[in-house]
């Protein structure tokens, strides 16, 4: 089934469409799709096809605050080819999700806070254009699903996600996402919010989590946080878990 559909007019009559087979995945999932060419009135040089990824991400240091398009990943789809006048190309790919995408949906639901996308770059006849933005849903991974859900159980409330740009100890991302969180239940009274950072890899997960009213992760000495690590596919009940760290920071905090 095709989800989503992008087109666009990249000049010299030359048009492309390109086409998602899905775009819910995962972090280090695969993205597949096919990205079509008609050729116009003459013969073109293509001199390669890229799809890139894009977020939109806060910028808390400009003032006034302001939210900025940050291209962080682009994947090579094709290289070289003629495009005859009149004639049409077709090019099928599949593209890995960086690890470290940040996340935009829980349970086929969209995230408050968050907008991702691709968008198809071509480079033809020594010029570059590029497509509009085409959404991009990336669903977590069964790590981040326990740890999300572990903070349900926990009676922790979700309130909005956001990206802040900066890269935190052991990311390669220009930002990183915070999803914030109303305290609940035994930690009702112990934070005003908590946010919850994940830091992926092909293996493991790092989940960072930290009082809102601390400063941000990248704050010079900054070491209010508590971090884990958890394996991607099997990383158990992580509730008790969670509550040991919560407690070791609410301890901190006092």
């Amino acid at each position: 089934m095709v989800f989503a559909i992008l087109k666009g007019i990249l000049g010299a009559g030359v048009s492309v469409d390109t086409v998602l087979t899905d775009n819910h995945v995962t972090p280090g999932g695969i993205l597949q799709g096919d990205v079509t060419f008609a050729g116009g009135e003459v013969d073109h040089k293509v001199e390669g096809i890229a799809l890139e990824f894009t977020a939109m991400v806060e910028q808390d240091d400009r003032a006034p605050e302001r939210v900025s398009r940050f291209d962080f990943h682009q994947a090579q789809v094709s290289g070289p080819f003629q495009l005859m006048k009149g004639s049409e190309h077709k090019v099928s790919f599949e593209v890995p999700v960086p690890w470290e995408t940040p996340l935009s949906a829980l349970e086929g639901r969209p995230l408050p806070g968050m907008t991702l996308g691709v968008s198809t770059v071509l480079a033809l006849d020594k010029a570059f254009d590029k497509g509009d933005l085409d959404p991009l849903i990336i669903e977590p991974l069964p790590a981040q699903v326990a740890a999300l859900n572990a903070m349900n159980e926990l009676g922790f409330v979700f309130q909005v996600a956001d990206l802040e740009e900066g890269t935190i100890p052991g990311s390669h991302m220009p930002f990183y996402q915070e999803i914030e969180y109303w305290p609940g239940g035994e930690y009702k009274d112990g934070f005003t919010e908590i946010e919850l950072t994940f830091v992926s890899n092909r293996e493991t997960t790092d989940i960072l989590l930290q009082p809102n009213d601390q400063g941000s992760l990248l704050s010079a000495g900054h070491d209010n946080y508590q971090r884990i690590t958890v394996e991607n596919e099997n990383p158990g009940d992580l509730v008790e878990l969670i509550r040991l760290q919560l407690q070791q920071l609410a301890q901190r905090t006092r």
